[in-house]
Formats: structure tokens, sequence, C-alpha cells
């Protein structure tokens, strides 16, 4: 299946996790429903998070801000969405093994998007983000409050199949 029209065509969170479930269905054969997202100013070495035992994905809001300034395309900025969602919600199926996690990222993106497409790349760190606007070394500090993502998870099931 490949999914790089369906991904081109993503305009929020929403869309994006739709796809990041999909692809895991796809290729996993698993599913969980009932996720939320929270958008947070985390340490620069924090991506994102998933809490064992809870629902909440927490991304950090600093650097999707410094993502979406340097990407050069929709495509590029939507391929680190789904790999950040994907990377956590394989967590909240239960795949803690950090190691395992990141090779089921890079898999779980070749079957449904090719080895080229930059979301197989950035699962692997090959597509560089590394344009102005990184944070600063000093930019550690929490700032604003824990954002809420409404219409996040679209599915009304509560269990992992």
């Amino acid at each position: 299946m490949n999914l790089t029209r369906e991904l081109d065509r993503c305009h929020d969170f929403g869309d994006i996790f739709e796809l990041v479930k999909k692809a895991t269905r796809q290729s996993l054969g698993r599913r969980r429903v009932g996720l939320m997202l929270y958008l947070a100013d985390l340490p620069r070495t924090v991506g994102a998070y998933f809490t064992v035992g809870s629902n909440a994905i927490v991304v950090n809001r600093r650097l999707l801000r410094y993502v979406s300034n340097s990407v050069g395309s929709l495509t590029e900025l939507n391929s680190y969405v789904f790999t950040i969602l994907l990377h956590e919600y394989l967590h909240a199926l239960g795949y803690l093994d950090e190691r395992e996690v990141r090779r089921l990222v890079y898999d779980i993106s070749v079957e449904n998007f090719g080895e080229e497409h930059p979301t197989s790349q950035m699962s692997v760190g090959k597509l560089r983000l590394m344009h102005q606007g990184a944070p600063a070394p000093g930019d550690d500090s929490a700032e604003g409050d824990i954002e809420i993502i409404r219409d996040f998870d679209r599915s009304n099931q509560t269990y992992i199949t």
C-alpha cells in the first residue's frame, strides 16, 4: 500500500494520525484507539513521549515549530509528524524497546511509502532538518501551557485490537 498521496493531502494532526493507524494496521495488524495529543515545550533532546499506562502522546512544540520553519515542503513536514506520531503510537501499542520501535518505524515507513520517501529517510536520520532557526542550547526552559489537540483520534473505540 502506498500512502504517499494521502500524506500529501493531510492538513492536521488528526489526518496524519489516521494514516499512522492505517499504516500500522496494514503492516502489523494491530490498532489502538482513544489516544490524545498534547503539545508542550520540552527539552530539545525530546521529540515526543508516551507515558505507559496513559492515553496521551506529548509532542515537543518547540521542535515542531523549528521543523515547520525548516522544511522545504509540506511533504517533509507531514513526514516528520508522521514519523514522530508513529514512534509514539508503537509505544502505545506496547512496543517499549527503543531499538525495536526505531526498526518498526523504518519498516512501516518503507512498506507504506517506499525507501526513498522523506518519511523513510527521516526514520533513519538520513534527511536532515538542519536549516535556520534551530533551538538554541539554552532554549530548554518550559514555556507556555500544554496544548490539547482536538479531533486527534477520530475513532470511537477505546481498546487495543
